[in-house]
């Protein structure tokens, strides 16, 4: 309660109780009855309700989230030049009056659910966008008075600025705006451009009619169920698609990994035949190596003895073809003692 407030209530019981010992005097002077003292009282009173009443008519308490204009009928336009602000002021009784205006953040919201807007049932924007597609877009302004042009406010709007301003030129930019993109842009890659440029063709139109634009948010793009249903047909189709692909990836990785793996196995086996033919090549050539040795290292005499020795261990004499006459003794295999001299 502000002081304003309790002078006009304490004026209202000195009201109360002017009426209340006038109608008591009417009574008793009507029964011949004395009247002393009540004169007096009801002068009080009426002077003490005339100035009660005068200064709470002329003291105005101005809130913190409020600012004020003064109409007035003393000379000049009808508005004083200045605006009051959060505070106590003083205006000229009964020539003077307040107007008040909320400096807050007001929100004015155009949506398709009911009571969820300012508006009863479905108050989305609907849009005829570049392609011929409908679209139904929900949005928010947030917006607030220009505490410096709360005068010129009252003169242009009054307090009829949310309907005669707000609302139609919030419709009919966002009409505008979004007629010149295609469906597609609206709700991917220019989405976000196409809020911009509402946002700042808002901001120019509020700020041409005293208001201050604080936030545009676009809040809901919704399509024609004939167009959500071929989006959602395309989507499926995408996804299968997709799917399709990594089918495909999958059978060629797999394939991949079998032709790696054989192209492993051939090699090992190329190496390892290799490793083989090589060992051989070593093997053969250590053999003939040992053959030329061998070769080398005979003789008839030594070629006639291992003839001998395989033909029986026991053998100790043999006889040779009949065009040699004499017996060849074996040859001694055995190592002579030697003798000490």
């Amino acid at each position: 309660m502000n002081i304003s407030t309790l002078l006009q209530g304490i004026a209202s019981f000195a009201w109360i109780g002017f009426i209340g010992v006038l109608v008591t005097i009417f009574i008793r002077v009507s029964r011949n009855q004395p009247v002393k003292g009540l004169s007096s009282l009801v002068v009080v009173l009426l002077v003490v309700a005339i100035l009660l009443t005068t200064a709470g008519a002329g003291v105005v308490f101005i809130e913190p989230d409020q600012m004020a204009i003064v109409v007035t009928i003393i000379g000049g336009d009808g508005i004083r030049p200045e605006p009051l602000k959060a505070g106590l002021h003083w205006i000229v009784p009964f020539a003077e009056r307040v107007e008040r205006y909320s400096i807050l953040n007001q929100t004015y919201t155009l949506s398709s659910t009911p009571d969820e807007g300012q508006a009863v049932g479905d108050d989305a924007i609907q849009v005829r966008t570049k392609d011929g597609q409908q679209v139904y877009i929900d949005a928010s302004v947030i917006y607030a008075i220009d505490p410096l042009k709360t005068r010129d406010l009252y003169r242009t709007w009054r307090f009829d600025y949310e309907n005669g301003l707000v609302r139609p030129q919030t419709r009919g930019i966002i009409r505008d705006v979004a007629s010149q993109y295609g469906v597609e842009e609206i709700v991917s890659s220019k989405r976000t451009e196409m809020q911009l440029e509402i946002t700042d063709q808002l901001a120019r139109i509020f700020s041409d009619n005293n208001l201050v634009l604080r936030d545009f948010v676009l809040r809901n793009i919704r399509f024609s169920d004939e167009y959500a249903l071929a989006v959602e047909q395309k989507q499926i189709a995408e996804q299968q698609a997709q799917q399709a692909k990594f089918v495909v990836e999958s059978k060629k990785q797999e394939a991949e990994q079998a032709r790696q793996t054989a192209q492993g196995q051939a090699d090992a086996a190329v190496i390892a035949s290799k490793g083989a033919a090589e060992a051989r090549l070593i093997q053969a050539k250590a053999e003939a190596e040992a053959n030329r040795l061998l070769a080398e290292s005979l003789s008839p005499t030594l070629l006639q003895y291992q003839y001998i020795l395989k033909l029986a261990p026991g053998v100790q004499t043999i006889f040779i073809p009949s065009d040699n006459q004499f017996i060849l003794p074996l040859p001694n295999t055995t190592t002579a003692t030697p003798t000490t001299p």
